[in-house]
């Protein structure tokens, strides 16, 4: 038995009873490897990985080929949510050699960590031109004993390399020119079809969204907006969207939005739910607030845990293969419904006899069925179908469901804490913000010990110290808190752990946050990140939430912090356009007309005012509420001593540009100083 089996990682666990002796990510493995004069095989994934569920299924189960690993390597597995410094380290690696990355990440290195090979998924015999494992692993075991000189050349041309994309191109913060780079830039790749951007494979990039909606509201350029609501539309109606079960899959492998990877991720569902609440505030589309609704609802029934926190994620494959729980062939729902409802389904969720979509690999049609829409449904229509909706769902929940990946981690859970609080405040729905505090509670009490986070928690065991993204995500969960609750201690938390992470991860000699604190995994050097990937990257969430934290307080010192990461990463943020739209959103808060707003409570209601700032879309905003005897709010944020109730009222104060207008006591007089 390998070494894998007391380890936490639901990924890692997946691999415990492999003939491969796997070792987990630690001195062992690579003392091991320096006593033996062997390389490593490192292999990096996660446990809704299809592409790695299909390479441990042939290769990494069968004994000759683990025989033969086991005598070139030493085997280490990482999980890359786990380690995300780790796998950022060497996907960079592969990038460069490749110019591709993606899952399983397949590196061989020195037992010093430098790595002389890089690729994704390795067949176990050649096709195709891509080598095999079989034909792979003879050859680099031959070299390292006959040719090192070779791998030594190799490993100093990647540190090279790598060394190079550390630095970053300094320049002035970025202003408007960058904004309107990348929204042109989205604007020409937007597909007027189908919605979305460029061609297949389409990712959602909820964040990409949210820029344009930034765009449209400050320039009133209705092709962001129209944009923004034609690719919300489009992915709830394709079958990216699970319409049975509810949840977004993780992205779309054709340009239609049909075909999935079928993997539903905690961080799609958050971010996404921002991004349909937004585009809520925006067009008031039922649509939009329903899809909220029932991410709210997926991710409550099949991702919380008993203590209110939330799952990671669930595969994509069950029973060995990818989608098979969630497609349908005809004769199950002529055999599950009444003849009149059969009929109806199949020709509005577009269901075919020979199955409505194509094998990715073959391109045949599989028989089987994936429900999308062409259009809206009806309000009589929905009523039709969830009837027909609880039917199937009930049924499908008969079958072997997916994997659930049930760790929590860090910087998903504050992002999905981050999204139900922005919900809960814009429908004026308490239980969302319920579940945001609950599960911001579980967070505080299990992943913060001696005033540092921990990244990871499973099976009652917090491990990990954390990464820049979970002191940037959770600092963004707090703010997003307070401004739906108004509760003072959240701005204090966003402050603590604002100041404990410039302590840990600032650099303080040119400026930016690091990844890691890990400084004996990173052996080519520390990593700071500014592309807005799959989730936002570090920088660009602690930019905004710099400069948040300082229209809050009045601390002008956070917002040079936040100057100083935009001049730091200035050419990639003016020039990198799609790739870094929520550091742009930091950019668009300074540059589009933003407000600091202070309700002082006074014996009238503040509810209509609270009530009119969640509801409209006004993001370049901080929305404060002063109680009294708020003493508390007062030390943070002293500049609103001085407003007060007027003639006992509770009053509206509107600052913008350093100076406030006069206070406003009623609902038409804060809209009309709104319009100004």
């Amino acid at each position: 038995m390998n070494k894998l089996k007391n380890e936490k990682s639901p990924y890692l666990l997946q691999h415990k009873d492999n003939p491969v002796d796997w070792y987990p990510w630690g001195e062992e493995a690579f003392e091991k490897a320096k006593k033996e004069n062997k390389p490593v095989f490192l292999s990096i994934g996660y446990a809704t990985c299809h592409w790695c569920h299909v390479m441990a299924h042939e290769s990494f189960e069968d004994p000759e080929i683990a025989e033969i690993l086991n005598d070139a390597f030493i085997n280490v597995k990482v999980d890359r949510e786990e380690r995300p410094d780790i796998d950022s380290t060497y996907m960079t690696v592969c990038q460069m050699l490749t110019g591709h990355g993606g899952w399983p990440l397949t590196i061989i290195m020195t037992p010093e960590k430098k790595p002389f090979f890089a690729g994704t998924y390795i067949p176990k015999e050649a096709r195709f031109n891509r080598i095999g494992l079989r034909q792979l692993v003879p050859g680099i075991k031959g070299m390292w004993k006959h040719e090192p000189e070779k791998i030594r050349k190799a490993v100093d041309s990647i540190q090279d390399g790598f060394s190079k994309s550390l630095q970053f191109e300094k320049g002035p913060f970025p202003g408007t020119e960058a904004l309107d780079y990348a929204a042109e830039q989205l604007t020409t790749r937007f597909d007027g079809e189908f919605g979305g951007f460029g061609s297949a494979p389409k990712f959602p990039t909820p964040h990409n969204l949210m820029f344009l909606l930034r765009e449209w509201e400050f320039k009133k350029d209705n092709r962001f907006k129209e944009a923004v609501k034609q690719t919300l539309t489009s992915m709830r109606l394709g079958g990216i969207w699970d319409h049975i079960g509810f949840g977004f899959h993780r992205y779309s492998t054709d340009r239609e939005w049909l075909l999935p990877h079928f993997e539903k991720m905690l961080y799609d569902q958050a971010l996404l739910m921002m991004a349909y609440t937004e585009g809520w505030q925006v067009s008031e589309n039922p649509l939009f607030k329903q899809t909220v609704q029932e991410i709210a609802e997926y991710v409550f029934r099949d991702l919380q845990h008993k203590s209110g926190a939330f799952y990671s994620a669930e595969d994509a494959d069950s029973e060995g293969e990818e989608g098979k729980f969630y497609v349908w062939n005809t004769d199950e729902i002529d055999q599950e419904l009444s003849a009149k409802d059969t009929e109806w389904f199949k020709k509005i969720f577009r269901f075919r006899g020979e199955g409505n979509f194509k094998d990715e690999a073959t391109r045949q049609f599989t028989g089987q069925n994936i429900p999308h829409l062409l259009n809206v449904l009806s309000d009589e229509e929905k009523s039709h179908f969830e009837s027909i909706r609880t039917q199937l769902f009930e049924k499908r929940a008969l079958r072997i469901r997916p994997q659930l990946d049930d760790k929590i981690l860090t910087d998903w859970n504050a992002l999905m804490i981050a999204a139900l609080a922005k919900a809960g405040a814009v429908f004026e729905n308490a239980s969302y913000i319920e579940a945001a505090e609950k599960a911001y509670q579980f967070i505080h009490s299990e992943l913060f010990a001696d005033s540092k986070l921990l990244h990871r928690y499973k099976d009652d065991d917090a491990a990990i110290d954390g990464f820049a993204d979970d002191y940037a995500f959770l600092i963004w969960a707090s703010i997003e808190l307070y401004e739906a609750t108004f509760k003072t201690k959240y701005l204090t938390h966003a402050l603590e752990l604002n100041h404990i992470f410039i302590d840990r991860f600032w650099d303080k000699t040119d400026g930016g946050f690091y990844l890691s604190n890990y400084d004996e995994d990173q052996p080519l050097g520390k990593q700071k990140q500014i592309y807005d990937g799959a989730i936002p990257s570090s920088n660009s969430v602690a930019m905004l939430n710099l400069i948040r934290l300082s229209r809050f307080t009045g601390q002008t010192a956070l917002e040079e912090l936040a100057n100083q990461i935009g001049t730091y990463f200035s050419n990639d943020l003016i020039r990198a356009g799609s790739s870094v739209t929520l550091g742009l959103q930091a950019i668009q808060f300074l540059n589009y007309s933003s407000k600091e707003i202070v309700i002082a409570e006074g014996n009238t209601e503040s509810h209509p005012f609270t009530s009119l700032f969640h509801g409209e879309f006004i993001p370049q905003k901080v929305l404060i509420l002063k109680k009294n005897g708020d003493d508390a709010l007062i030390d943070i944020a002293p500049y609103i001593k001085s407003q007060k109730p007027v003639d006992n009222k509770t009053a509206v104060y509107v600052c913008e540009n350093y100076s406030c207008q006069r206070p406003v006591t009623t609902i038409s007089e804060l809209r009309e100083a709104l319009s100004k």
